[in-house]
């Protein structure tokens, strides 16, 4: 079958061995099967494979970590039983490097800052509240962002994650009062026509769950007007 036949266009492919697939997520793509009952990221990429390299029965594809279906951005998918066991313990040990970039359209008072707070999943509103380090449940979140590119009333920032939390960048600029464009569930203004947010995974690094190997990536962001003037004036600092 042609590649532009396939399930998956081998554009948005970052890397593939024989134990790893990368691939820049789309905003509104689901990673994984929901109750939605959408189609997910996971089975397209299963069939992808099946495709690309002829193979009978069923393709195994594991996810070790997950990104939001309103963010884009790099998504590691395992290959392998042994790749998926190893690169979810890096995942879950934060043995690895996360650089997202976020839009806001609050004016920011600093340009760089570190942001600490302790963060609670309230499960059946699916969202996260700052709240004091003393509550039940409250758990510590930390990263660092940096303003990168500017046009007009919009600001890029460029945020660095030292703990994963649940919605950690959402909630933490939004309690800044810097909530992220298109955003509704954390406070901007108004959602975006296709439902995403802008936010979205740059760069990712970690060891190859195999051969050790220190791996580095980079995902363009989105084909989107406010993301393409922000990207071309990032490219010019």
């Amino acid at each position: 079958m042609s590649a532009t036949k396939r399930a998956f266009p081998e554009s948005r492919v970052l890397y593939e061995d024989n134990h790893l697939l990368v691939v820049n997520k789309l905003p509104g793509e689901l990673v994984q099967g929901d109750k939605t009952g959408d189609k997910s990221l996971l089975d397209v990429l299963k069939q992808y494979l099946k495709e690309k390299h002829n193979k009978p029965g069923n393709v195994f594809l594991g996810l070790p970590h997950r990104l939001d279906r309103p963010t884009s951005g790099i998504v590691v998918f395992a290959k392998t039983s042994k790749a998926l066991s190893r690169l979810s313990e890096q995942f879950k040990n934060r043995a690895n490097k996360k650089v997202y970039w976020a839009v806001v359209n609050k004016p920011i008072r600093l340009k760089q800052a570190v942001l600490e707070d302790h963060l609670r999943k309230n499960e059946h509103q699916n969202k996260s509240y700052v709240v004091k380090s003393s509550e039940p449940g409250a758990k510590k979140a930390k990263l660092s962002y940096e303003v990168v590119a500017e046009i007009d009333r919009y600001f890029m920032l460029e945020v660095l994650l030292e703990t994963g939390r649940h919605h950690q960048i959402r909630t933490q600029l939004a309690r800044r009062d810097m909530p992220i464009k298109g955003d509704l569930k954390y406070g901007y203004s108004r959602s975006n026509q296709d439902a995403s947010i802008h936010l979205h995974a740059r760069y990712l690094e970690f060891e190859h769950p195999v051969t050790k190997e220190l791996k580095k990536f980079k995902a363009k962001a989105p084909r989107e007007k406010v993301w393409t003037l922000l990207s071309e004036a990032y490219s010019k600092t």
